[in-house]
């Protein structure tokens, strides 16, 4: 596509020097990556501003530079380079706007679901995912813990990529055949424009808790980010909220889209009712226009019923029929790091990403309602280092409370001294049940080694992540490659 067509999708306060009839071969918004007749938007992030890098974009070969700082480059230089310079009000949307029309719109040729909400995001999108290749559709799917074009399987470094690697990913989906995309959309991505100019054919809110508060500030704040997918539904799309949650009505307030509920409340569309679970799995009914249907799945726990009933929602609202989706739903497999139980002897141990003190203690109740008192409960568990330190003493508080014995430890510290981490939480305890561990392998390795052998031990917070950051440098570490070390010992 010539950059004169492009131009035409973004809109430019400014352009100045030489607008080239050449065909564009790549959007980048990371100069390292620019290359020959490539466009290089400078954004501002938050640990790099890419208009610093406008000069190396150029002598990569950019042939035009889309900025938002009127002065970061003189006009002589682009005049010299024979390149374009775009002003424009936001680097950002304009990322959005001229990737959605360089890849082609993908998201207008796809059925693309999107999910937001604090927890069961990743478990959602899996779920759906496998409903429709049930019903017999190839799917994409973009999130936390890897990205899928099929089988394919593309590694993931953020929940919701920058506007251009979803839009190429997309595009990459529709032309390997894809009918559907599921993908999950953060509060970062919706705050920070990523998912703007995509079109979605429906949309899911799952719930929300306190989570993100170092990046959004307030609470309020973060309700507005995940406000802004249902804003952007079109009035042929449709939306699914958590009628239970008690924030649905400011997320889907002004929403435009076809609006179908779900939960345990009487009057939801998609009615939940008699969860049964144990250690294999989770059985439930849903009431859908008068008919009732059993749910089975290998997904352990009552949040999962949810996850499971947001997407038989949004598999049924986007023609799959009841009895498939019921199907795709029970060959869900086990989601990595979620409720992942791994056995030995009598011994269970419980990986999972849990890391708000909403998720954590609704882990922790699945766990007390299915050993009944009859099994010590173990909790292993950290918090990461330059996020959101309010949930700290809250996640210490939650922990103690509901375990028998709390192995308080390292998670990410990154930057942070973990020390000072592991004393905000512990700040939040009023019970002498816990114990500090500071080296995660450690608090494994002993938590394994010393408990009864009729335990249950939840080692919560990073479940897929193989890796540890500590000081800012990335380790190679898994909380599952580690529990079965120590088991084979």
């Amino acid at each position: 596509m010539e950059l004169t067509q492009l131009l035409n999708s973004v809109k430019a306060i400014q352009v100045v020097g030489e607008v080239q009839r050449k065909d564009i071969s790549a959007i980048v918004y990371d100069s390292r990556k620019a290359i020959k007749n490539s466009v290089f938007v400078a954004v501002k992030g938050y640990k790099y501003n890419g208009h610093n890098f406008i000069l190396d974009a150029i002598n990569k070969g950019a042939i035009a530079v889309i900025l938002e700082d009127n002065q970061a480059v003189p006009d002589q230089i682009f005049y010299h380079a024979k390149a374009a310079k775009i002003l424009v009000k936001s680097s950002r949307i304009a990322l959005a706007e001229i990737s959605a029309a360089f890849y082609r719109r993908p998201s207008e040729k796809l059925k693309l679901i999107g999910v937001t909400g604090t927890n069961g995001k990743t478990t959602t999108t899996y779920i759906i995912k496998s409903v429709f290749e049930t019903a017999g559709f190839k799917v994409g799917l973009l999130g936390t813990i890897a990205n899928y074009i099929g089988e394919k399987e593309i590694k993931s470094s953020l929940t919701t990529p920058e506007a251009s690697d979803t839009n190429e990913l997309l595009f990459e989906m529709v032309q390997s055949g894809c009918s559907y995309a599921v993908m999950e959309v953060s509060s970062h991505s919706l705050f920070l424009n990523r998912v703007t100019n995509l079109y979605f054919s429906g949309a899911i809110f799952t719930n929300i808790t306190s989570e993100h508060l170092d990046f959004h500030k307030n609470f309020e704040n973060y309700l507005s980010s995940k406000r802004i997918l249902f804003a952007s539904l079109a009035s042929s799309a449709f939306g699914v909220y958590n009628l239970d949650d008690p924030y649905s009505p400011h997320v889907i307030l002004g929403s435009k889209a076809q609006l179908f509920s779900y939960g345990t409340a009487s009057n939801a569309d998609f009615l939940i009712s008699d969860i049964k679970f144990d250690l294999d799995g989770t059985k439930f009914d849903i009431t859908y226009n008068n008919k009732q249907y059993a749910v089975s799945t290998s997904l352990i726990g009552g949040f999962n019923a949810y996850n499971c009933c947001a997407a038989f929602a949004a598999s049924v609202l986007s023609g799959v029929k009841e009895e498939k989706a019921l199907e795709g739903i029970k060959n869900a497999s086990q989601v990595p790091g979620r409720f992942e139980v791994i056995s030995s002897g009598n011994k269970k141990i419980i990986i999972d990403y849990s890391h708000t003190g909403d998720s954590l203690e609704k882990t922790l109740l699945v766990i007390r309602d299915i050993v009944k008192d009859e099994n010590p409960i173990y909790t292993v568990f950290g918090c990461g280092g330059d996020r959101d330190k309010s949930k700290r003493p809250v996640m210490g508080r939650i922990a103690a409370s509901l375990s028998d014995k709390v192995i308080i430890t390292s998670d990410n510290p990154r930057n942070e001294n973990p020390f000072e981490i592991i004393n905000e939480i512990k700040s939040g305890i009023n019970k002498d049940n816990y114990k500090i561990i500071e080296n995660r392998e450690e608090a494994i390795a002993e938590t394994i080694n010393n408990s009864e052998e009729n335990s249950v031990i939840l080692i919560a917070g990073k479940g897929h992540e193989d890796y540890q950051e500590i000081a800012g440098v990335k380790y190679h570490f898994s909380d599952k490659e580690i529990v079965y070390k120590y088991l084979s010992e």
